[in-house]
């Protein structure tokens, strides 16, 4: 279980985080909504420590403040909104998922998860290419593969449809919950688009103002909660047995 406590933020006197906390079990799936500049990116980076928060986080018990970087990268894989360019080949910088195990060189058993997660992501046609040859949606479906290679407890998505197209889109989250349901990790989804945290959400957090909103099954959503955390009208509808957001136009 992954546990947060008190957890705040700030960047200089600008406060972002205040006191969040929940927890996340194994096989569950988290997605975390709220408006532009709510601080959902931020928390992500303060999970993994890429930023350093107040409060305390706990997996399994175990405080992250007192553990190395490279043991949080085995328990954490973590996709950014934006991946950097490089001349890597896309099986090299998959490969770089490895490198919390890696001491000297890669040995078979990281090339053959390397080859594995391409396989599983449906990019082996990208292998040799490198990264500044691909598009927006070739680079984060990569992104995505590097962070599969970890074989991590958390994953950590940052807006993981960003870039890709509705056949990628719904690919991708498959691909994802299969994942958190039958390798018995957690994942823990930044999103924008509200109707597929609503197809995929085990729990939803929404955030405002950097406090936690709400926190629930995706049945806390709905009209209200809407207009008074994104500051819109709409209505939520069921369809074929799925909520559904729809906008008043």
């Amino acid at each position: 279980m992954l546990e947060v406590e008190g957890l705040s933020f700030s960047y200089g006197n600008r406060e972002v985080l205040r006191k969040i906390a929940f927890s996340v079990k194994e096989g569950e799936m988290l997605f975390i909504l709220g408006p532009n500049g709510s601080g959902k990116t931020t928390l992500l980076k303060c999970l993994n420590r890429i930023l350093k928060p107040k409060g305390a986080i706990y997996v399994d018990k175990v405080d992250l403040g007192k553990i190395s970087s490279f043991e949080i990268a085995k328990k954490f894989g973590y996709v950014p909104q934006r991946g950097e360019i490089s001349f890597l080949t896309v099986f090299d910088a998959v490969l770089l998922g490895r490198r919390p195990y890696i001491k000297w060189e890669a040995k078979k058993e990281d090339l053959m998860i390397v080859e594995e997660t391409i396989r599983m992501l449906g990019i082996e046609h990208l292998a040799l290419r490198k990264l500044n040859e691909l598009s927006g949606g070739e680079l984060q479906l990569v992104l995505i593969a590097r962070a599969f290679a970890q074989r991590p407890k958390y994953l950590l998505l940052d807006e993981p449809t960003n870039n890709l197209d509705i056949k990628n889109q719904v690919e991708v989250m498959r691909i994802i919950r299969k994942a958190v349901k039958e390798k018995g990790i957690s994942a823990i989804v930044s999103m924008h688009d509200v109707n597929i945290a609503l197809s995929y959400a085990d729990k939803m957090m929404l955030l405002k103002d950097g406090k936690i909103f709400a926190f629930g099954g995706v049945e806390i959503l709905d009209g209200k909660m809407l207009k008074e955390v994104f500051g819109i009208e709409a209505e939520i509808v069921r369809y074929n047995g799925r909520m559904l957001v729809v906008p008043e136009v």
